[in-house]
């Protein structure tokens, strides 16, 4: 049986307003998270717009980290661990 490799990068950019705009950000629903460390994994693609906070998040790949103004994009069967530095506030979706 073919193993089947998962994407595992997360997409990290800097929107203008006009992108914000057309995605309909602002009618996406808000999650709120105190500085913590956490380990999650999608089991759905999730955008989200970063409103407040400082985060790093670890996978299998290194880390990244992102925060307030970035629009932020994780794969579908990614693993990873978040670290929280300041509390989040941002829009997401899930498709």
């Amino acid at each position: 049986m073919p193993q089947v490799q998962t994407e595992t990068r997360v997409k990290i950019e800097k929107p203008t307003e006009n992108k914000l705009a057309e995605l309909k950000v602002k009618s996406w629903p808000i999650w709120t998270k105190e500085a913590s460390t956490f380990d999650w994994s999608y089991d759905a693609t999730e955008t989200c717009y970063f409103l407040e906070g400082e985060v790093t998040v670890k996978t299998d790949r290194g880390e990244v980290s992102f925060g307030k103004g970035d629009l932020v994009t994780f794969p579908k069967g990614l693993s990873c661990t978040w670290n929280v530095k300041k509390p989040v506030r941002k829009h997401y979706q899930f498709s």
